[in-house]
């Protein structure tokens, strides 16, 4: 079921440490798998339920994008994973099946942990969101990672006092 992610991780993780960006003290709050199109989405959003604790589905951007939070952690790379994110394909693009990206915690302002990273061209266009902004940075191999401020179980929380989920299962 989660084909690929022992190599993910590490992947990603000597990656972005070759591009100089510390993450050793962030929290690696999740992991995202892409597919290509609705068929494999329903397809995996319905076989990753049986291994979920709970699963919450939201409409972001006009696709849904579904979130499962484990039965049981895995821990690869001295990471533990107990989030992974099911986005449905944007309508117009295409996306290579595959783990994509990962998402990390930083307890610092967007400002300051850029600064430290002068060199880096980040991608801002999602730090005006208006829940859980992101700082995004392409790494090689088409893969990203990802910073926000917010767990994304917390703002599974906040979705759902607003009403904002689509699908909720416990």
């Amino acid at each position: 079921m989660l084909n690929g992610l022992d190599t993910f991780v590490p992947r990603l993780l000597d990656l972005t440490e070759k591009a100089g960006i510390d993450v050793s003290g962030y929290l690696m709050d999740h992991v995202c798998y892409r597919v290509a199109d609705m068929d494999r989405y329903d397809g995996l959003a319905h076989a990753w339920r049986l291994f979920a604790e709970k699963t919450h589905t939201s409409l972001v951007n006009g696709r849904p994008i579904t979130v499962f939070v484990l039965q049981k952690s895995l821990t690869i790379a001295g990471r533990i994973i107990r989030v992974i994110e099911l986005p449905a394909p944007k309508q117009g693009s295409s996306y290579l099946e595959g783990w994509e990206h990962a998402e990390f915690v930083i307890d610092e302002p967007f400002s300051h942990f850029m600064s430290r990273y002068d060199e880096h061209d980040f991608d801002t266009k999602s730090l005006g969101k208006d829940l859980n902004p992101e700082l995004g940075y392409k790494l090689p191999e088409g893969l990203q990672i990802k910073f926000h401020q917010m767990p994304l179980e917390h703002v599974i929380e906040i979705e759902r006092e607003r009403g904002l989920a689509l699908t909720i299962e416990e």
